[in-house]
């Protein structure tokens, strides 16, 4: 019998402390059983003090000690994480999430760590049972749910699914972390001296299952260009590199459901006209700073403008944030179709921290299908995700014909 039903693994960490407020604003009673964890004790009681009250229970372990993390993912059914770099932190977890038959949940937009997961623990969690979720926040839900829900209510109306979806980012505010900012950064620096990281992220089948990684779709957009299908100027969207593998890895574990020729891209929109290109060109700038070699000097001086871990967005910033996602769909005979999911806060922590906390209420206690290994988010938890972001989380999910 687990102790717990859910345990916050890095409750102290800038995007932790908002899943623990989020948890005792909602489940305060003994109804969730729940927890807080991670490896400094004095900085989860502040967190507690701050945000829950001290009937809260603390769990304190490190990383990178196997005997400490195994006491606590042996005391509950799921084990929600924030703690990033995740290539860095996060793997020892996973192993042992598996050896000891826990579900588990994170946030983490790392193509090339989610891959050495896939490699080594798919199968094994698959055999037992267990559901492995990565990318429960604003990447990769918005993206991987929005084109679930869509391809659904397709069917139900057109008989079959669509062949391309082009999601186009139409408004969003909000702002970025430490932490994020952190695993930004370890995820160049490891891609700029290992091939292998770097053909992960390049190939647009990264994380589909080994024999499984072909298909139509190229490499993520790198340009300004004009778009036909939302009729403005488009350019890249830095979540996209994650979100369309997540995407595409739905799709090949549900055995192709949506078509082996099944297409599906993002991108920002800026608007129409020389206004909308110079604002695409204003847009790029940030990105490319944010892209540089990790250890130019450049970057360096990007760096110390940039939020240290545990610094991120403050309270009005986040209440005031929002995301307006389109999705222009095609079907297979042309007919066309329009979907938006909207956020009702900030994207990358007012938003990810309820996106994350129901996908981790959903592991542990909803009625999902058989469906286990290191997956998606819609393919582990589909419909019953869905419901809870539209009651809970603040999505909205609206298709038109």
């Amino acid at each position: 019998m687990n102790r717990f039903d859910i345990v916050i693994w890095g409750a102290s960490s800038f995007t932790g402390k908002l899943v623990t407020e989020y948890f005792f604003k909602n489940f305060a009673s003994n109804k969730v059983k729940w927890a807080i964890a991670g490896r400094n004790k004095s900085k989860l009681e502040n967190i507690r003090l701050e945000v829950a009250d001290e009937k809260i229970p603390i769990l304190v372990a490190d990383s990178f000690d196997e005997k400490s993390l195994s006491l606590i993912v042996k005391e509950t059914r799921v084990i929600c994480s924030t703690v990033g770099p995740y290539a860095l932190y996060g793997s020892l977890l996973v192993e042992l999430c598996v050896k000891h038959s826990t579900n588990y949940c994170d946030i983490t937009g790392e193509a090339h760590w989610i891959r050495t997961l896939i490699d080594n623990y798919h199968e094994d969690a698959k055999s037992k049972k267990i559901k492995i979720v990565n990318s429960c926040g604003f990447d990769s839900i918005p993206s991987d749910m929005g084109v679930y829900f869509i391809q659904n209510e397709i069917k139900k109306v057109y008989k079959n699914y669509a062949k391309s979806i082009k999601m186009r980012v139409a408004g969003i505010r909000g702002g970025i972390s430490g932490g994020t900012y952190g695993s930004i950064n370890n995820l160049l620096k490891e891609a700029y001296t290992d091939k292998d990281v770097f053909k992960v992220l390049n190939n647009p089948y990264g994380l589909n299952p080994i024999g499984k990684m072909e298909g139509m779709d190229k490499k993520d957009l790198r340009k300004i260009i004009f778009d036909k299908e939302s009729k403005s100027w488009i350019y890249p969207f830095i979540m996209a590199g994650i979100n369309t593998k997540i995407v595409r890895r739905s799709n090949a574990l549900s055995n192709f459901q949506y078509g082996k020729d099944f297409r599906y891209e993002e991108a920002m929109i800026s608007g129409k006209g020389i206004s909308g290109f110079l604002k695409a060109i204003l847009a790029v700038f940030p990105l490319a700073m944010v892209g540089l070699n990790p250890n130019s000097f450049l970057k360096k001086i990007v760096n110390s403008f940039m939020p240290k871990p545990g610094e991120g967005p403050g309270f009005e910033k986040r209440k005031n944030g929002f995301y307006n996602l389109r999705f222009y769909i095609t079907t297979d005979d042309k007919r066309k179709a329009f979907a938006k999911v909207i956020g009702d806060s900030d994207p990358g922590y007012g938003s990810t921290s309820k996106i994350l906390a129901q996908s981790a209420l959903c592991l542990a206690f909803d009625d999902l299908p058989d469906n286990y290994g290191v997956i998606t988010p819609s393919h582990s938890m589909g419909n019953k995700l869905l419901k809870r972001l539209i009651d809970n989380a603040g999505l909205s999910f609206k298709l038109t014909f």
